[in-house]
């Protein structure tokens, strides 16, 4: 039989259509409404069922291309399209940088849980100790009920969102040291996952957000966009938790510099976008720059990605292996939690705030890099916009004049002192 490209399989399916082949794919069908018929008769014919997705209203199985390709045909059948691997958006490694934030205002995430859907996080010091801010564990691949990290992408991730610097005397402080961490492990040791798998983790934090008071969901990982966000079941998901109430974080890519790189879930408009910044170990942001490695929009639709950019350079956070220990990573994946951890401290600022007022504040807060939008979005987040009153202007001046009296002995202009970078002192040991 002459197959012709459908308007419901996505383009890698199409391809696999037109070449005339009958192999096995793993797939992810979405459906227009309740049919449990078609569903049930579905997973007779799958070879294997995986799961079913009830926030995206779909499942996840294993079917030949004939029976994918009669499929789409069926009215009540929404969307079919490949079960794409996920991955953990890493660059190379980096000299260390010393993660600190002063946290003079008292905004520390203290009773936040933001939601890390990674490759699991390790029992730390820093986030155990004196007291466990790993407030629940969800393993979606190997079942465990115990947190552990057997990668340690998503220990780094956590750190840099909620370490206190325990093992360190407060030397490597995350963003939000009094914050808890929601632990959900949906991608492999070698940091890949399926993205039905990733559909599953998206729907736990969805369900269990009122019993762990989860406010923020960090997703430092991406797919390759290969269709609209509109059919992509992975920014359906993140549009269902934003819709719950969920503000969700994700990282563009590391897919730079060429334009129309944003990874999936990052091209959806219902997610704030991190791009990474590279400052040059300085805290002058005069000399920071776009990471070459940080994807670039705009989406397919034309959408504006990223939305803003923060430091993934240089970015010293959490072992794994060694509990009281940590490494260096860069990337995207970087960048993202910084942001996860700074709107924890705008909801302790604030209280409730939706999802749209935490963008609009982020991006309204931001400075200009001189740098194409759809390269740095609206720029890098400014922390004094970002927490600015006018009745403690005068208390964060003052504040800003004693951090200029710094060991390092240079005389920066206030100004700076109080922008996205002034987290991150160069390495005392350096």
């Amino acid at each position: 039989m002459k197959r012709s490209i459908s308007s419901k399989l996505c383009p890698i399916l199409n391809a696999k259509i037109l070449s005339q082949s009958n192999e096995e794919l793993p797939v992810i069908i979405q459906f227009k409404r309740d049919d449990d018929r078609l569903e049930n008769g579905i997973m007779n014919v799958a070879t294997k069922v995986k799961k079913r997705l009830p926030l995206i209203n779909g499942i996840a199985c294993n079917l030949d291309i004939e029976t994918i390709y009669r499929l789409a045909s069926n009215p009540n059948v929404e969307f079919i399209s490949f079960d794409s691997e996920v991955y953990a958006l890493l660059d190379i490694s980096v000299p260390t940088m010393e993660a600190r934030f002063p946290h003079d205002q008292g905004y520390k995430g203290r009773g936040i849980t933001v939601a890390v859907i990674d490759t699991g996080v390790a029992p730390h010091q820093d986030l155990t100790k004196p007291i466990n801010r790993i407030v629940g564990f969800k393993d979606f691949i190997n079942n465990e009920t115990e947190p552990y990290d057997d990668n340690g992408h998503g220990t780094h991730v956590a750190g840099i969102i909620a370490g206190n610097g325990y093992s360190s005397r407060g030397k490597y402080t995350g963003i939000a040291p009094e914050a808890n961490i929601l632990a959900v492990k949906a991608l492999n040791r070698r940091g890949s996952g399926n993205m039905s798998d990733i559909i599953a983790a998206v729907e736990y934090v969805v369900e269990t957000k009122d019993e762990y008071n989860t406010k923020i969901l960090n997703l430092s990982f991406g797919s390759p966009a290969n269709m609209s966000y509109e059919k992509d079941p992975l920014c359906k998901s993140v549009k269902r938790a934003k819709d719950a109430g969920l503000i969700v974080v994700a990282a563009a890519g590391n897919s730079g510099p060429n334009e129309r790189t944003i990874v999936s879930p990052g091209i959806s408009p219902d997610v704030i976008t991190v791009g990474a910044v590279d400052d040059k170990r300085t805290v002058d942001p005069s000399d920071d720059e776009i990471a070459s490695f940080s994807s670039r929009g705009p989406t397919r639709e034309g959408l504006i990605k990223p939305n803003v950019v923060a430091p993934g350079v240089n970015i010293n956070s959490l072992s794994n292996t060694e509990l009281d220990g940590y490494k260096q990573m860069s990337g995207t994946s970087m960048a993202t939690p910084l942001i996860s951890g700074s709107i924890a401290l705008l909801l302790n600022k604030y209280g409730s705030l939706s999802p749209d007022e935490v963008k609009k504040k982020l991006m309204d807060s931001c400075i200009d890099l001189k740098d194409a939008p759809e390269n740095q979005g609206s720029g890098l987040v400014n922390l004094q916009k970002l927490f600015h009153e006018d009745d403690t202007e005068k208390k964060n001046s003052q504040k800003n004049k004693e951090i200029v009296s710094s060991p390092y002995g240079h005389d920066f202009i206030e100004d700076l002192l109080t922008l996205f970078l002034i987290f991150y002192l160069l390495n005392k040991d350096i």
